[in-house]
């Protein structure tokens, strides 16, 4: 675990969060010893933290093996939900769903990788099978590819060259040299695609959502295979539906920022009251 000069830094709650974030997709049950390898951190040191993570309720045991429960999922949902886009986002992101019959996700740009912060899900056969707080290499994602060509050109070395912590191998990997291009063609025409770079079969469109200032913020999008969609009606049926989609996201966000921070904001159900009166206005 990496040490810190700052005066106030609290190293209990730092090992706790590094238990925490020992656990993924490849290790989801582990026991002590297999923590304390993950984390360099001692095994008495460990259980201690287990203990009390399992007193919190963050972590349960069973035959010597501990889980997260679902409680950690809060942990993320509080700065979703703080950040107000997806309470925004939902509701349209939902009705694409239906309208579309296929997963709808958001994402924000984090290092290299994009990070899901939130999904509607459809349950399909074949699927890239990811779920909110799951991390994929940016230039190989159309959501990537959204958020990156929002960002400075003498940035986006310094942006892929930060180590992936992703768990998801792309059957692309892209340079910066090799993605400026598409890049380009993002920033031109307002959304992005990628086209079996992540996974053989899918194919992927995404658009930008833009934050206060305009700024790009995050990114919406939408994944089809080959074996149910082809790409032509992913560009002409999907594609329009999906900037419709992002506009009326950016449309209610704005809204909803002028509220009084009782009403709005920054909650779900606030985002959901905007959205009814919208469509009912």
């Amino acid at each position: 675990m990496p040490e810190s000069s700052k005066k106030d830094f609290v190293e209990a709650l730092a090992r706790g969060l590094e238990v925490i974030r020992s656990f993924d997709r490849l290790h989801m049950k582990q026991t002590i010893s297999q923590i304390s390898e993950r984390t360099l951190l001692a095994r008495p040191t460990v259980l201690r933290l287990l203990i009390t993570l399992e007193e919190l309720g963050y972590v349960r045991e069973l035959d010597n093996k501990y889980s997260l429960t679902p409680k950690v999922v809060d942990l993320g949902m509080a700065y979703i939900s703080a950040l107000g886009l997806y309470g925004a986002a939902k509701p349209h992101m939902e009705n694409l769903s239906k309208e579309v019959d296929q997963s709808v996700s958001i994402a924000e740009l984090d290092g290299s990788d994009i990070v899901y912060t939130g999904r509607v899900e459809v349950p399909k056969i074949v699927s890239v099978g990811v779920t909110v707080g799951a991390r994929l290499p940016s230039a190989s994602t159309a959501l990537g590819r959204v958020l990156l060509a929002a960002i400075p050109d003498a940035e986006l070395q310094n942006v892929l060259s930060t180590p992936s912590l992703s768990m998801y191998f792309p059957r692309t990997r892209f340079t910066a040299e090799h993605i400026r291009p598409r890049l380009e063609l993002v920033r031109e025409q307002g959304w992005a695609e990628s086209d079996e770079d992540l996974q053989y079969g899918v194919h992927a469109i995404a658009a930008p959502l833009h934050g206060e200032d305009g700024q790009v913020v995050a990114a919406i999008g939408l994944g089809t295979h080959t074996s149910e969609i082809g790409k032509e009606v992913l560009r002409e049926r999907y594609l329009p539906l999906l900037l419709e989609t992002a506009r009326n996201i950016d449309s209610d966000w704005s809204e909803c920022r002028k509220l009084p921070t009782s009403e709005s904001a920054l909650s779900i159900d606030g985002m959901q009251l905007l959205h009814l009166r919208r469509i009912s206005s």
